[in-house]
């Protein structure tokens, strides 16, 4: 269960290396590569996905604003990360002045890999990111700027439909899980050790993309995966559901906004433009309608019906993913840090005892209410 787990440090430094060395090749660009979605067995949107243009200015004599391209890369398509996908298709981010160029790296490890290597500006990853990448003693640092979900956003699904779900049912059963050293993988082998569920077998070397494909084919007894995935697998007749992890673990900081510190330093308006566009977002969530909603959505989720949609946003809110305030507190920080130390992929004495050397809560300080 536990695997590998302390390989992932350097696993995330021949990572960084190898982007390194395509980009120095000349090698494929994200901004053009159309990758598949983890979270949809249909065919995935481009990655490259526009903002609607803004509204011709009515009086003629108005200059129209110039954008500044944000190159983006998050982690994976899911529902989870819902706030900035209706920030993308509100317009939120244009009314701010930016141009969001967004691509899904696939892995928060490949995401902080593009952070260093300068083919991304800001990535939506696992904030445990910033740590590694500082204790390496690299060049370049990372530093969260926003703290976009409140709880896991996973989901624990059944082969077989059950009466009733006790954690130690997992014992001697084949669950299909995310890589070592993930936050939902890390988030649900803590959940195991807490609740004493000895002898699950987690298999964590299958691909996010090939997850929900494994299972369907007869692979697994149990599977982790994110909305609109699994709530897509059930609505087939495929799996069933068992439990929430974001209920189950309870409230963590599971994935945030990061870029370099030099990024930051340069260009602190375009932070503070990028944070106010994404509250947006978050504050429209919470009043729209559900066809509003769901026409705001689809554009990210093509061939993934409107009812999967709306079932997938409920469940998120339902578990207050989303919050008010989108700040990583001391509190969170040192759970995020014990985490980490549980699962074997950060020393004890690696613990960052000041978070503000990879936090900074400044532009969250300023979103307007």
């Amino acid at each position: 269960m536990r695997g590998n787990k302390k390989r992932m440090g350097i696993g995330l430094l021949l990572s960084i290396v190898l982007v390194l060395i395509v980009a120095g090749c000349g090698g494929n660009n994200d901004k053009t590569a159309s990758s598949p979605s983890p979270s949809s067995p249909s065919p995935s949107p481009s990655a490259s996905v526009s903002e609607p243009s803004p509204t011709p200015s009515s009086s003629p004599s108005e200059t129209p604003k110039e954008l500044t391209k944000v190159k983006f890369s998050e982690v994976i398509r899911s529902i989870f990360y819902a706030p900035h996908y209706i920030a993308m298709s509100k317009g939120f981010f244009k009314e701010e002045g930016l141009d969001i160029d967004m691509t899904t790296s696939q892995g928060s490890d490949k995401g902080a890999a593009a952070l260093i290597a300068g083919t991304a500006d800001i990535s939506l990853v696992g904030p445990e990111t910033t740590i590694y990448i500082y204790n390496q003693k690299g060049e370049k640092t990372l530093k969260l700027f926003y703290q976009l979900t409140m709880k896991d956003g996973s989901f624990l699904l059944s082969r077989d439909k059950l009466d009733s779900f006790s954690w130690s049912g997992l014992s001697g059963k084949k669950v299909i899980g995310w890589r070592p050293g993930s936050a939902p993988q890390m988030v649900l082998n803590s959940t195991l050790l807490k609740e004493k569920a000895d002898g699950a077998n987690v298999v964590t070397n299958i691909a996010s993309t090939a997850m929900a494909g494994a299972f369907a084919s007869g692979q697994g007894d149990y599977i982790q995966l994110f909305e609109p995935v699994a709530s897509t697998l059930i609505k087939e007749g495929k799996a069933y559901y068992a439990a929430s992890m974001g209920e189950e673990f309870g409230e963590f900081p599971e994935t945030s906004y990061v870029a370099t510190s030099d990024y930051i330093a340069k260009n602190p308006e375009v932070i503070q433009k990028f944070v106010n566009a994404v509250a947006k977002g978050t504050a429209w969530l919470q009043t729209a309608s559900d066809a509003e909603i769901v026409e705001a959505l689809k554009p990210f989720f093509d061939g993934t019906p409107d009812d999967i949609i709306l079932s997938a946003i409920k469940r998120y809110k339902d578990q207050e993913t989303w919050p008010a305030k989108p700040e990583m507190t001391p509190e969170l920080f040192e759970k995020l840090q014990s985490v980490l130390i549980e699962n074997g992929v950060l020393k004890a004495e690696e613990k960052l005892a000041d978070m503000s050397a990879v936090v900074d809560m400044s532009f969250v300080q300023k979103i307007k209410s």
